[in-house]
């Protein structure tokens, strides 16, 4: 019989990657959070080209991947629907749904309010209460967040988001007096987008740079507070290159690069094997888990036990690229790359799009290049309805 305990460590354990490579050699080391779902990418068009959207051509889904990009936005309105099985190789019932949108408002066409709600299921967990019979429960993560942007100049924008988050993984051995209880958190999030169109040749080209910083808030404390967990705070930062082809046709070529700002949690085997390293290696932990969120930040810019190197290896990147014709048909690729001792997150990823003046659909298909990967196969489907094409459409009746 599968425990909740075991689904939850496996789950944490496929959203980061494998670790059967480095384990024996005791270096795989990744940064350890709570509510790691948020960590997901909800939509088809940014899963796609790698996981990346920091700076590319705003959409509906901008919320998660860098909502300043919503006052630069051409529809007055957007609305998109996401979905995502999850695991699928090991299971049916673990999926991910995402709702996000924007509104444009104001007469001067710089400004948008924005929000999302994703809902993180674990499916039907059942678990042996040591001869007291079998409990299901049904474990599930999920955010809900608003935002607001604006343009500050006609090239730059920012944006700002606040988000509640509510992570239920619990059961209860009511024959133990053991009962575990749901975590909240409160978080913030604040970007930048930046964007100008140079001239190469006779080609007006479009070059864009944005930055999002996610998650900054308060801890998730799990089981009444015993057990706190860092939010998974990242920084990502982008840049986004469009050139027309032809008449209708453009490409752009991306690049993301991130980083979570959480401290990474003290090893025992970092530490001298004997008694005074024990003590250090008891301090360390304790300083850890009572570290604030907001120091953790800058603590895991040099907390690595390896110095710049062991840095630079929690740095993930991700490039893709993008043919649109027309902004009516789509076809994109890309790849992921998150060091092998932080997690060996590596996969290809394809995907296409259709628009119509009214709605958009995407798809993506996620081909993972580490050995044995549950992420493989991954497959993803978004649903947009733009607002000025329903406005167009209802106004003429």
């Amino acid at each position: 019989m599968i425990s909740l305990r075991h689904i939850v460590a496996a789950s944490g354990i496929a959203i980061f990657g494998s670790f059967a490579a480095y384990s024996q050699k005791n270096e795989f080391n990744p940064v350890q959070t709570g509510v790691n779902s948020l960590g997901i990418a909800p939509d088809a068009r940014g899963a796609s080209m790698g996981d990346l959207g920091a700076a590319t051509d705003p959409d509906a889904n901008s919320q998660y991947w860098n909502p300043s990009k919503y006052a630069f936005a051409y529809s007055r309105g957007a609305v998109s629907l996401s979905y995502t099985p999850w695991l699928r190789k090991l299971v049916n019932d673990i999926f991910l749904a995402n709702v996000a949108g924007y509104w444009k408002i104001g007469t001067e066409d710089n400004q948008a309010v924005s929000a999302s709600l994703r809902y993180f299921s674990l499916g039907e967990v059942t678990d042996e209460n040591g001869g007291m019979g079998i409990q299901s429960v049904n474990p599930y993560e999920m955010s809900f967040d608003i935002g607001y942007s604006r343009k500050l100049s006609d090239k730059f924008s920012m944006g700002i988001v606040f988000r509640y988050i509510y992570s239920d993984l619990s059961f209860s051995e009511s024959y133990a007096d053991d009962s575990s209880t749901g975590a909240s958190a409160f978080s913030a999030d604040i970007s930048g987008y930046y964007t100008t169109y140079p001239i190469i040749g006779r080609n007006e080209c479009q070059w864009s740079w944005g930055f999002d910083i996610s998650n900054i808030g308060s801890k998730v404390n799990y089981n009444h507070g015993d057990n706190p967990a860092f939010l998974p705070t990242n920084f990502r930062l982008g840049t986004s290159f469009t050139y027309p082809l032809a008449d209708y046709h453009n490409l752009s070529l991306n690049l993301d690069l991130n980083k979570l700002l959480v401290p990474a949690k003290p090893r025992r085997e970092d530490y001298a094997d004997d008694t005074e390293g024990e003590i250090d290696f008891v301090k360390a932990e304790e300083d850890w888990q009572n570290m604030s969120p907001i120091t953790g930040i800058f603590k895991s810019f040099s907390d690595a036990p390896g110095g710049m190197k062991e840095e630079l290896r929690e740095i993930s990147w991700s490039l893709g690229a993008e043919y649109n014709y027309n902004d009516q048909f789509f076809l994109r690729g890309g790849y992921f790359y998150q060091n092998p001792t932080k997690g060996n997150l590596q996969y290809f990823a394809l995907g296409a799009g259709f628009a119509l003046n009214v709605l958009r659909l995407d798809a993506s298909y996620m081909v993972a290049t580490a050995q044995n990967s549950p992420l493989d196969q991954t497959l993803r489907f978004t649903l947009t309805f733009d607002m000025d094409g329903l406005k167009e459409i209802f106004g003429k009746r």
